[in-house]
């Protein structure tokens, strides 16, 4: 009986101590596994829509170029066809992923959320480039109200600001979570939505451009709204609005003529101030929109 009694207590003694080891060594594997996930992806994972040419294309390329660490996602509507994306593949064949994303279609969103969880597990930065302002034949800007119509301000709304919040919404948002700053210089992870001066009510002084003043105006309230929640729930996430100023892009060229001198941006000039913005951006600079010069925007 006294051998029994001993054994149950050394029993209970044994079991005791080794929950603590146990509970121990599950949280140095935990640890062990984030600590591994840091080194492999160092310098961070960022992700670019709309990266097919113009400014998206630009952020891809510097933000490959600028270290010789860090993974870029590229995502655009045709994949196959972006030929600058396809070039710089070849050259960052281990940094670079491209993935097929229509802001626009929330199942390639998902489908796109899926792909980067699967791989990376997170991302640190989300730059949104996409955007219309004028289509041959589809879209223009308006110089009147008269030529106002109910497709173009539809189509440049849900292109410029219903996708951007899309992209956001739960798909990356749980990436952008897990990320925050990790494997970057930041604290937070960022999301960079590209918007322009003249979505600015309070700066508005020339009228035009009905549909894309809007659609911009929109995506500035809607990415306020989101900066808002972000930190009522203390996520490690920021959101702002960046203005990368007049560019020499697809988007510009019909309506150049008119740009002061010294006025037009190259891609590479006005990306580069923009990521020194998103570089240098700190948790009090949630919810604010920028100039490519780090002037801020009134609303």
């Amino acid at each position: 009986m006294k051998l029994l009694a001993f054994a149950k207590r050394a029993s209970m003694t044994f079991s005791c101590c080794l929950r603590p080891v146990l509970s121990t060594t599950i949280r140095s594997s935990s640890s062990s596994s984030s600590s591994s996930d840091s080194v492999k992806w160092e310098g961070g994972v960022s992700m670019v829509q709309g990266a097919s040419r113009g400014i998206g294309l630009e952020f891809v390329k510097q933000l490959l170029q600028n270290s010789e660490k860090g993974h870029v996602i590229a995502t655009c509507r045709k994949p196959n066809e972006a030929l600058g994306l396809l070039s710089l593949k070849n050259m960052f064949a281990e940094r670079l992923s491209i993935l097929p994303l229509d802001a626009t279609n929330e199942s390639t969103i998902e489908a796109s959320a899926k792909s980067i969880r699967d791989r990376y597990g997170f991302l640190n930065l989300l730059v949104n480039a996409s955007g219309i302002l004028s289509i041959p034949d589809v879209l223009q800007p308006e110089t009147t109200l008269l030529k106002v119509e109910k497709s173009s301000l539809l189509l440049t709304y849900e292109v410029n600001a219903v996708g951007p919040i899309l992209v956001i919404k739960q798909h990356m948002w749980p990436l952008l979570k897990a990320g925050g700053g990790t494997g970057t210089d930041r604290d937070v992870a960022v999301v960079a939505n590209i918007s322009a001066r003249v979505g600015s009510i309070g700066d508005n002084r020339l009228g035009g451009w009905h549909s894309y003043r809007s659609s911009k105006a929109a995506l500035n309230q809607l990415t306020k709204t989101v900066s808002v929640e972000f930190a009522r729930r203390k996520d490690p996430v920021i959101c702002i609005l960046l203005h990368p100023g007049t560019v020499d892009t697809d988007l510009s060229k019909p309506f150049q003529r008119n740009v002061p001198e010294g006025k037009l941006f190259t891609k590479e000039y006005s990306v580069q101030k923009l990521l020194g913005i998103i570089d240098h951006a700190k948790i009090q600079d949630n919810g604010k929109f920028f100039a490519w010069d780090g002037q801020e925007i009134p609303w």
